[in-house]
């Protein structure tokens, strides 16, 4: 395969279990129609008839492969992926094996489940260590790792930094709200200080007023004191 190619593109072609001969009984007939609309890229009625086939032999191995390829080049991922984990459980040769895993990555790949894509091109290789497609998806994979990490690490600090200056803000507004109550504090503490005094300066007057209107009582009543 052009090495250019592989660089600048991810191959996510799926394997395909598309068989050459069938016999006439019904399961291997909706197989072999759905394998038909499949190269016809009718994978909508593809699927539709790999399904039947499975109702009519469950154990399809071939019908349940090629659901998954069926489903994958919809765009149904979650299904796809679904569907070659089932596979994955079943006994097959090493060559098919390695089929399924890979499809299996490729499926994962797609929704961004890299670390799961990247165990499933593992395993793939496992089988058949000679599969180069498998070798640069694995890769792939990897590095797409890598990046979304590193962007929600990034994403994390940014989260971080935002809490950290709303905590500032919320303790700047503590601050100036504790000013506010020691103002309020100290000027209601001077409007009673201002009351105590005037409250001091009544009764001062009250008893000078007082003294005064003692003394001229004695001065009205002839009664006169030495003031030394």
């Amino acid at each position: 395969m052009n090495t250019l190619r592989h660089i600048l593109t991810l191959a996510v072609a799926c394997y395909s279990l598309l068989a050459t001969c069938y016999s006439q009984d019904d399961e291997q007939k909706l197989v072999r129609d759905g394998n038909k609309q499949y190269k016809e890229k009718k994978f909508s009625e593809a699927e539709k008839n790999y399904l039947d086939a499975l109702e009519k032999k469950g154990n399809s191995y071939r019908g349940a492969f090629n659901l998954g390829d069926a489903y994958y080049k919809q765009g149904k991922y979650k299904e796809a992926s679904e569907q070659f984990e089932m596979l994955t459980q079943r006994k097959t040769s090493n060559d098919t094996s390695s089929k399924v895993y890979h499809n299996l990555g490729n499926s994962y790949l797609k929704q961004k489940e890299f670390e799961k894509s990247i165990n499933a091109y593992k395993n793939s290789l496992k089988k058949n260590m000679d599969d180069e497609e498998t070798r640069y998806n694995l890769a792939y994979a990897q590095k797409m790792l890598k990046q979304q990490q590193e962007q929600q690490k990034q994403n994390q600090d940014k989260k971080d930094e935002e809490k950290n200056k709303d905590k500032d803000k919320n303790q700047d507004k503590n601050k100036d709200k504790k000013k506010d109550e020691n103002k309020e504090q100290q000027q209601n503490i001077s409007k009673e200080d201002a009351q105590r005094l005037l409250e001091a300066l009544n009764n001062d007057e009250k008893k000078l007023r007082d003294k005064m209107n003692e003394k001229k009582a004695k001065v009205a009543n002839g009664q006169i004191e030495k003031d030394w």
